[in-house]
């Protein structure tokens, strides 16, 4: 992992296939002293709520076999990156950007698992100059306070409290538990094969993520600074029809507001289980990079 320090004095963490982990640490916009990387297609992997930061197996193998390049920004709050309260989704593109300058990269694909499903889309939507592709799995919908956002979750307590604000959010979950029933049986199969990192790292996150989790919340449930509309690269959408942390009306709901996306239904996957997809995901991003 690197850390990278933004224009505004904040630390982010990077993990990147394409360097070594020793510590590193760059200032946005210059990468001096960085070693010049491998001349590969690059994808950025944007975090489920909550993360690490760290790039975990299969993400890498998959990539690997691919020949891209893998990079994630750890959102602020998360695995030791400084908190930003208050923010919105896009201010993560803001955030990659300077990521991106630091480290010389001028064009990626972007995706995004969960959580990471808008904040890749708002790089999409904001760096249309760096961003070729994008990509999401179970990804939230812009948020309206509606039956039909709300329906189907097996647990909108987090969501719910984060609605009454950042500090409601951060009391909620001093005592929350976890809710097994949010997870059908393909999701438990997945976490207990390929995707038991997935869990592993999630459940890491944990309290250091405490902050992490509240702000991803909060910006979930509030304007997210963009329009859809604004996405108009590439785009592909999945989602399973039998998801119990966003429901599959989420993924109509994107797949309505951009008609121009190519969006997948899994009729037996639930909220882990669509990550199955994501090899034939990172080859179609692959493919618009190498065009």
């Amino acid at each position: 992992m690197q850390t990278i320090e933004l224009r505004d004095g904040r630390i982010v963490l990077v993990d990147d296939t394409a360097v070594d982990d020793a510590p590193a640490r760059h200032t946005a916009g210059r990468a001096a002293g960085h070693a010049a990387a491998p001349d590969r297609p690059t994808l950025v992997w944007h975090h489920e709520s909550p993360h690490t930061g760290v790039l975990f197996e299969p993400l890498r193998r998959t990539a690997a076999a691919r020949g891209l390049r893998l990079v994630a920004v750890t959102r602020p709050g998360y695995g030791g990156a400084d908190p930003l309260p208050g923010r919105r989704v896009a201010d993560g593109a803001s955030d990659l950007g300077q990521v991106l300058d630091a480290l010389g990269i001028a064009r990626v694909a972007v995706v995004g698992g969960s959580g990471g499903g808008p904040h890749a889309l708002a790089a999409a939507a904001l760096l249309p100059d760096r961003v070729a592709a994008v990509a999401t799995l179970a990804s939230p919908s812009p948020f309206a306070d509606t039956p039909a956002w709300w329906d189907g979750m097996a647990d909108d307590g987090g969501l719910r409290a984060a609605a009454a604000g950042r500090e409601a959010r951060i009391t909620w979950a001093a005592t929350a538990d976890f809710d097994p029933s949010q997870f059908v049986d393909t999701d438990w199969a997945a976490l207990d094969g390929d995707w038991a990192a997935l869990g592993q790292d999630a459940s890491a996150a944990g309290g250091p993520g405490l902050l992490g989790g509240a702000d991803d919340d909060v910006a979930f449930v509030t304007d997210w600074g963009f329009a859809l509309s604004a996405v108009t690269v590439p785009t592909f959408l999945v989602h399973g029809a039998r998801d119990r942390v966003v429901p599959v009306a989420h993924g109509r709901a994107l797949a309505r507001a951009m008609p121009s996306a190519r969006y997948e239904e899994r009729p037996d996957d639930g909220h882990i289980a669509v990550l199955s997809t994501l090899p034939a995901l990172m080859d179609r991003l692959g493919a618009v990079l190498r065009a």
